[in-house]
């Protein structure tokens, strides 16, 4: 009888420490374990890690803003760093950073004009309705996915893509600024010669690389 009363006045401590173990287990993730998010970042963006140092996103109207900024950045980068490693790897010239100095059957001028009319309608009606929806979209699409890929984990995977995408696109323009190369041609020189041809020969020699004599 006293063994039976034991054993159920136990249960409820048993269920209490497995209770942390859950809670434990789920805690959200950060970008640095061991910080706490600050207050004003939820978890409910996607790809919210808890990192905002400067504090720009206690304003929630702006937090969603940028957030919608940061994809839309994303976006943009990942389409660049597919062009430039496919435009390299398909052999077509002159090179993503040469580009812009050559001469065009359009005129650079015309060019512009037209691309600053099409990309600020664009630009126009995406922010209209995102302050409608709250959600991307394209015209009067809100929100935008003729595929139905939507979900969350899409939506985290998209953000985490567009991040990488973007660092890597700094990447892309610091080494054609310093080293005159592309990204598959610096990373085979550099392979070929890891000590030799790395960030610190470059910076130091960078007269001559700029002089396409290193």
């Amino acid at each position: 009888m006293i063994a039976a009363k034991s054993s159920i006045s136990a249960r409820p401590q048993v269920a209490r420490r497995g209770q942390s173990a859950v809670c434990a287990a789920t805690a959200r993730a950060t970008w640095l374990p061991g910080l706490s998010a600050p207050s004003h970042l939820k978890g409910a963006l996607a790809g919210d890690s808890g990192f905002d140092p400067l504090g720009l996103g206690q304003d929630e109207g702006r937090l969603k803003w940028y957030a919608e900024a940061e994809k839309t950045n994303g976006r943009w980068a990942m389409m660049a760093v597919a062009g430039i490693l496919g435009q390299e790897l398909l052999g077509v010239s002159p090179s993503w950073f040469e580009a812009g100095g050559k001469e065009y059957d359009i005129p650079a001028t015309p060019l512009t004009a037209i691309e600053f009319i099409v990309m600020g309608f664009l630009e126009i009606k995406r922010y209209q309705g995102f302050k409608t929806t709250g959600t991307s979209g394209f015209i009067n699409s809100f929100p935008f996915d003729p595929a139905g890929l939507n979900s969350a984990s899409m939506a985290t995977k998209e953000v985490k893509n567009g991040r990488l995408a973007m660092v890597a696109f700094v990447g892309f323009a610091v080494q054609a600024l310093v080293s005159r190369t592309q990204p598959i041609e610096g990373l085979t020189k550099h392979l070929a010669d890891p000590f030799g041809k790395n960030i610190t020969y470059y910076v130091t020699h960078l007269p001559e690389v700029l002089a396409g004599t290193a």
